[in-house]
């Protein structure tokens, strides 16, 4: 795109999302809301379109994208060995906050795949991005940011970091859900390479066997978020395992923006620590200028949020 601005849509009218549908369809970028966070749309089989996604997020090109579809039927674009495990997971977690990662059809450009043989596929439950798939028919949708920030979850955090760069936005209010899906492979075993809101134990629930989750060494890249530094705001974190901690980090760093899961009036101004806002509270520390944020997160609770606790080791990841 040159620097012309992007141009908002909003989703609730039809006709704006129609019009979305036709941009995809000529090739062209369109960022639309998920129930996870925004996704930057690009045609699932079109190489140059995919290639423009990557170049608008300055993102790693080993780095694969997840396609999004509109039924459960739409697997079959997609993969040509969609296993009895995965028709499982997809009856019952699509539409949801669930990836899963198949074998890819010949037709899927090496784009969408990050060079690998497989494809992350998953049904957002959503009602304005449904719509628009619907028409637009599979779309390539990583999440509507510049690589390595904080993931988008409203219209303003796309513009902050893609107005100019992309061509549309389709407008539909806040993300729910607030972080990312889960990404779950079956072969040669079930794995979790992601976590997210769907648990390891709901997934062992559905397919009757135990479930595995991807140990962070672990750098061979299978699915998005694995490698590379993401959700990172400008800020430094500091990540306090005890209430001890965190009070003296608040004394040391008096001006730090702090977060904790015990919202308390005992240190001052305190934002709430969860998946919801997460992103939303790093994206208002850059525009305020935040230099330190401070994350209470005690051990009991990033073992009950492990979603969380991982954007959060993302973010203080050096690589």
């Amino acid at each position: 795109m040159s620097d012309q601005h992007t141009l908002r849509l909003f989703g609730n009218t039809m006709q704006d999302i129609e019009l979305a549908a036709l941009l995809l369809k000529q090739g062209k970028l369109v960022a639309f809301p998920t129930e996870t966070v925004y996704g930057l749309g690009a045609s699932a089989f079109n190489p140059e379109a995919l290639r423009k996604v990557f170049e608008a997020k300055g993102r790693p090109a080993d780095n694969p994208l997840i396609a999004h579809i509109s039924s459960i039927d739409e697997l079959e674009l997609l993969s040509d060995d969609v296993s009895d495990d995965a028709r499982k997971l997809a009856e019952a977690f699509f539409p949801g906050p669930l990836t899963i990662v198949l074998p890819a059809k010949s037709t899927v450009p090496k784009e969408a795949t990050g060079g690998l043989d497989t494809i992350a596929v998953r049904m957002p439950n959503h009602p304005i991005a449904l719509s628009l798939l619907s028409m637009s028919g599979p779309l390539c949708a990583p999440s509507a940011n510049v690589s390595g920030r904080p993931s988008p979850t409203n219209v303003y955090h796309v513009l902050e970091d893609l107005d100019g760069k992309i061509d549309a936005i389709l407008d539909g209010g806040q993300c729910t859900v607030g972080i990312e899906s889960t990404v779950v492979r079956l072969i040669p075993t079930p794995m979790i390479l992601r976590p997210g809101m769907i648990s390891a134990e709901q997934i062992e629930k559905v397919l009757g066997k135990p479930v595995g989750i991807v140990q962070k060494h672990e750098h061979a890249i299978q699915s998005p978020g694995m490698k590379y530094r993401h959700y990172s705001p400008k800020a430094l974190l500091h990540l306090c395992g005890t209430h001890e901690e965190f009070e003296l980090f608040s004394r040391r760093l008096p001006q730090a923006m702090k977060i904790s899961g015990h919202v308390t009036t005992q240190f001052g101004d305190i934002f709430p620590l969860k998946e919801s806002t997460y992103y939303d509270i790093l994206r208002s520390a850059d525009i305020k200028g935040v230099k330190d944020i401070i994350i209470l997160f005690t051990e009991e609770e990033r073992i009950q949020k492990p979603a969380l606790f991982n954007r959060i080791e993302k973010a203080l990841s050096k690589e």
